[in-house]
């Protein structure tokens, strides 16, 4: 029986969005490896079966959690994709609190092949409008290094609005590291 690609949850006029699922191991840790320079030091994702198989489980999972891969809508044969548009990066909402809050904290990463196409701001934005419509959030966080200049400027592309500075937030890399906080509410999407 032939694989049949997951349907994405929300389309542009070149990428799709769509959950993460154990079939996508091969390719996505192919494409992580493939854009190791690209990431470090900024982020570190899976590129061993292994590493993805535990990582894609929690996104699947957990209900604090949502992993997004933003795919290309028309495949390349030569890239050897899984059916229906090659992995050009992911979206990740973490840490998703529902009641008074509603809110979540975004991680993402263009691949290689992808960066600089444009295909993560269309991907991004359609995160954040499924975000704001089916998940019902309210408000988005973006945690950023402030010498990753790519990040940062897809969240201003994307109308995230510079909110702060949270000295050694996060351990990544070896190290305790500053971030700049980005964030978007619902409101300013439905009425931008």
């Amino acid at each position: 029986m032939p694989h049949i690609p997951p349907r994405h949850l929300a389309e542009g006029p070149r990428v799709g969005i769509r959950h993460f699922t154990h079939d996508d191991a091969a390719e996505f840790t192919a494409r992580a490896r493939e854009s190791k320079d690209l990431h470090h030091p900024w982020l570190f994702p899976p590129d061993s079966v292994q590493a993805y198989e535990a990582y894609a489980g929690r996104l699947i999972e957990d209900r604090t959690k949502a992993g997004f891969l933003v795919c290309e809508k028309d495949p390349d044969p030569a890239s050897g994709s899984t059916p229906g548009g090659s992995i050009a990066g992911f979206v990740n909402i973490n840490n998703i609190v529902e009641g008074g809050f509603l809110s979540g904290a975004l991680g993402y990463g263009a691949f290689a092949h992808a960066a600089g196409r444009g295909l993560m701001r269309e991907g991004l934005d359609l995160v954040v409008r499924y975000a704001f419509g089916p998940m019902r959030l309210h408000r988005l966080e973006i945690n950023v290094q402030p010498g990753n200049a790519a990040s940062i400027a897809l969240a201003r592309a994307c109308g995230f609005r510079l909110e702060g500075f949270s000295p050694r937030m996060l351990y990544i890399d070896g190290d305790w590291r500053d971030h700049q906080r980005w964030a978007i509410t619902a409101e300013s999407v439905t009425s931008g």
